[in-house]
């Protein structure tokens, strides 16, 4: 059963387009990670380690500079809105401390 030159050529090309898109993908690798359960543990765990430790910082970050803003408007002496600032602004600290 001997295939036929064109018929070849075509099967090469098939193969080649399709070795192609598995390596475009890494789904080989995919496929070898999901094998492996503590490989694909240990990676899942310290992309969630990392991922709490951004958020952490990321709130850290956003919450000075809400305070930061916070009391740069309580210094502007605004009537109503300057006491409600002043309590939160002393809530924060004193919880700070």
């Amino acid at each position: 059963m001997f295939l036929r030159k064109s018929k070849l050529e075509k099967l090469m090309k098939n193969i080649d387009n399709l070795n192609f898109v598995l390596t475009k993908n890494n789904l080989i690798d995919l496929a070898e990670l999901l094998g492996n359960r503590k490989e694909m543990l240990i990676r899942n765990l310290l992309a969630g380690i990392a991922k709490g430790i951004g958020i952490g910082i990321g709130f850290t970050i956003l919450t000075a500079i809400l305070v930061i803003v916070l009391q740069k408007i309580v210094t502007l002496n605004i009537p109503v809105i300057g006491d409600y600032i002043t309590d939160i602004v002393d809530i924060v600290e004193n919880n700070r401390r």
